[in-house]
C-alpha cells in the first residue's frame, strides 16, 4: 500500500508524462506521421513517429526523475521489469484512429507497484483529456478543471451501451459469437474507440467494453482508473485481470458484467 503523498507525488508526474508526451503527439497529429508498416508478413501493425517520439520521451522523464523504476513500453521492450515500481506505456494507443485523423487515439501510461497496476492514465490530449486514478479516486483533467469520474449503475444488459474496438478483426470465432449475443441484447454498441472507450465507462457514458487480444500495456492503465470511478476491469471469466492481456471486460458495475458473462464465458481463455 502506497502512502497518501507518495501516491499523490506520482500522480503529479503521470499528469507531467502526459503533457510531455503530449507536447511530442500533437504537432503529428493530421500531418506528416512517418507512419510505417512493423507487420513482419502480410498484416497492417501501423507505428508512426508520434508512437516512437512520445515514448521516448516518457522514458527520458522517467530515467531522470525515478532512475530505479523499470519500463515496459510498446515500442522500446523492457527495462528492469521486476523493479518494485514499473512504468508500462502505451504512446499512442489506436494508431490506426490516429493515422486515419479520429480523436480516439490515447497515451496509456500505468505504474505498477510490486507487480499490481496500482497508478494509470487515460490521455485524449487532442481534445484536452486526461483521466487519471487509483483505487481511491478516479477524476478526468481538462484546462477547464477537474471532475471527479463515476460509473453508471444499475444499467441492465437491456439497456446498456456496450463498445468494442473491431469485432470483426479482432475476435475469433467464439469470441465473435460471444460478441453478437452480448450485442444483440445490448440497446447500443460502438466500435472503433479504442481505449477512449476506457474512458468512457469510467465518465459513465459508456457501459461495457470487450475486447480480445490484448497486450499488458493496453490493459493496465485502465485498471485503476476503473477502480477508483466505481467501475471494474476483469477477464471473460470475471476474474481481476490486473497485468494481464488477453481478453479484456471492462464495465462500469458489477450486475451488468455478471449478464454479459452468461455469454462471455463460452468463449473465455
Amino acid at each position: 500500500m502506497l502512502a497518501p503523498t507518495r501516491l499523490a507525488e506520482l500522480e503529479a508526474f503521470i499528469l507531467k508524462l502526459n503533457r510531455a508526451s503530449a507536447d511530442v503527439i500533437l504537432p503529428l497529429f493530421r500531418a506528416e506521421h512517418g507512419m510505417e508498416n512493423k507487420a513482419a508478413t502480410g498484416g497492417y501493425d501501423p507505428v508512426t513517429a508520434a508512437d516512437k517520439g512520445a515514448e521516448a520521451e516518457i522514458r527520458r522523464l522517467i530515467a531522470a526523475r525515478y532512475p530505479e523504476h523499470g519500463v515496459i513500453g510498446e515500442e522500446m521492450g523492457e527495462d528492469r521489469p521486476d523493479a518494485e515500481f514499473v512504468w508500462v506505456l502505451d504512446p499512442v494507443d489506436g494508431t490506426r484512429a490516429f493515422v486515419a485523423g479520429l480523436p480516439v487515439w490515447t497515451t496509456l501510461i500505468a505504474l505498477r507497484f510490486e507487480g499490481e497496476p496500482v497508478l494509470g492514465s487515460i490521455g485524449q490530449p487532442f481534445l484536452g483529456e486526461v483521466f487519471v486514478g487509483h483505487a481511491g479516486a478516479a477524476r478526468l483533467v481538462t484546462p477547464a478543471g477537474e471532475t471527479p469520474l463515476k460509473t453508471r449503475k444499475r444499467v441492465a444488459l437491456g439497456e446498456a451501451i456496450i463498445a468494442t474496438t473491431d469485432a470483426e478483426g479482432c475476435f475469433d470465432g467464439a469470441e465473435l459469437g460471444a460478441w453478437r449475443q452480448v450485442r444483440a441484447a445490448a440497446r447500443l454498441a460502438r466500435m472503433g474507440c479504442d481505449a477512449y472507450a476506457y474512458a468512457m465507462v469510467a465518465l459513465g457514458t459508456i457501459d461495457l467494453v470487450l475486447e480480445a487480444g490484448l497486450k499488458s500495456w493496453d490493459v493496465e492503465a485502465a485498471v485503476p482508473v476503473l477502480a477508483g470511478a466505481g467501475g471494474l476491469v476483469t477477464d471473460w471469466r470475471g476474474d481481476p485481470i490486473g497485468r494481464h492481456g488477453g481478453q479484456m471486460a471492462i464495465a462500469g458495475d458489477r450486475l451488468l458484467l455478471d449478464e454479459a458473462l452468461i455469454s462471455l464465458k463460452r468463449a473465455a481463455k
